[in-house]
């Protein structure tokens, strides 16, 4: 799924609706995920994980580490451990 590039978040728009959404906020070194938003007819299809796959590979570019606020991202972070481990601030 393709995401928009916001201020500070990536989402996805249908009908200008906001259908997923990724918050963040900017800090020195790192930023901080904040916020998840999956529209719940698109739950259970992984694009929850796609956006955070989205900012991890924003952080990436950018150097920056990622502190996980947001439940469902901090849950990912322990469930996929070795995929976020580079990233991950908290590790």
């Amino acid at each position: 799924m393709e995401f928009t590039k916001g201020n500070n978040r990536f989402y996805k728009e249908e009908q200008g609706e906001v259908i997923a959404e990724i918050t963040y906020v900017p800090q020195e070194s790192q930023v901080v995920i904040n916020h998840t938003f999956v529209d719940p007819s698109l739950r259970g299809q992984g694009v929850a994980e796609q956006l955070v796959d989205r900012v991890v590979e924003e952080m990436k570019k950018e150097n920056k580490k990622i502190v996980a606020s947001c439940p469902y991202v901090v849950e990912l972070f322990k469930r996929k451990s070795e995929k976020y481990q580079s990233i991950n601030a908290n590790a």
